[in-house]
């Protein structure tokens, strides 16, 4: 059983950038995939990027690579994801899971899910 808990979402102008966290607790496999999705309002929810928990190899949603940056910190089991040149159509509740073999880019395939935390990006 894993848990994760997000944190770092909020309000930010477009064009602003905003880093998001994920903790997990209890045992992430090695081939893991941690990875981030949005839901956006009356939208599906969507692959973001992934990192393999062991190795670090990243994956990231075409429309979004060049904005992104996904990070693992084996240490302290936590996964980052920094976003730049925000726009308003970025703003979502984004989640954290995990669950995936890497690489992970299809939300059927996650185990284990965050609560979720808003980002709201202002024009």
């Amino acid at each position: 059983q894993v848990q994760l808990v997000e944190s770092g979402g909020g309000l930010v102008q477009a064009g602003g950038s905003l880093r998001l966290s994920c903790t997990a607790s209890g045992t992430v496999f090695s081939n893991y995939a941690m990875g981030w999705f949005r839901q956006a309002p009356g939208k599906e929810r969507e692959f973001v990027a992934a990192v393999r928990w062991i190795g670090g190899s990243t994956t990231y949603a075409d429309s979004m690579k060049a904005r992104l940056t996904i990070s693992r910190d084996n240490a302290k089991n936590t996964i980052d994801l920094q976003m730049n040149s925000l726009k308003p159509e970025d703003t979502a509740v984004y989640y954290c899971a995990t669950g995936a073999v890497f690489p992970g880019r299809e939300r059927r395939e996650y185990h284990y899910w965050g609560q979720g935390t808003q980002v709201t990006v202002s024009s």
